[in-house]
């Protein structure tokens, strides 16, 4: 007999084992997921969820697919988070701070209560990677912010209304588009695709048997 513990979905009571996560306990329940569960393994930020447990004031944040239930635990879902997404070409925008003063001044309201680092289902240290940003540091904001799943939970706790995975979006494209050095066997690898250098090689490989597939794929040979 598995041991049970009691959960509560959108106020709703259930008796569920002890080592489901609450994803898993959800679809224990009889809820069909068809929003927010995403990968099902912590990398796409899907599933945020808010909970707390019964005589703890506290509300936590978390991600369904990674955290497993506990007794008397209140359970309410997140499928979205309405993150301000500013609109902007990256061919044009400038590579200074003052990008960030255009398209998210919010950030420079942060009162520095360090509530989205508590918050993150990531642990990242978000208050800091928006410092990076504020200042125009935008390596050093793709950098910390790496990680990040996009799951908007740092943002539903902060009373700046600051949009922390867009501020760190832009800075890793910024840092993409025009500061990391090139690679050129990258560039050199895109050119032959598009040039449809592959495609013949592509078409011969969709026709073999999955054994084979396999047998090339553990012998092939590795680029150092």
């Amino acid at each position: 007999m598995e041991s049970m513990v009691t959960i509560y979905l959108f106020g709703k009571k259930y008796e569920v084992p002890e080592n489901l996560t609450i994803m898993c306990a959800m679809e224990y329940c009889g809820y069909q997921l068809v929003r927010g569960c995403g990968c099902r393994n912590g990398f796409c930020g899907a599933c945020a969820t808010i909970y707390r447990i019964k005589g703890d004031r506290e509300l936590k944040a978390c991600l369904a697919c990674q955290t497993k239930v506990q007794n008397d635990m209140y359970i309410a879902t997140l499928p979205f988070f309405p993150l301000v997404k500013a609109v902007y070409d990256v061919e044009k925008i400038p590579t200074t701070e003052q990008v960030m003063m255009q398209l998210y001044p919010e950030i420079y309201a942060c009162i520095g209560c360090n509530a989205c680092t508590k918050a993150c289902t990531q642990e990242l240290n978000v208050m800091q990677y928006i410092a990076y940003a504020q200042r125009g540091e935008f390596e050093k904001c793709a950098e910390e912010s790496f990680d990040c799943v996009m799951c908007g939970v740092c943002s539903s706790r902060c009373p700046a209304g600051i949009s922390h995975p867009q501020v760190a979006m832009l800075a890793r494209r910024i840092t993409g588009k025009y500061l990391a050095p090139k690679t050129e066997h990258l560039e050199d690898r895109v050119r032959e695709i598009k040039n449809g250098t592959f495609e013949e090689l592509l078409s011969n490989l969709m026709q073999k048997p999955i054994s084979e597939m396999k047998e090339l794929y553990n012998n092939r040979e590795i680029e150092k």
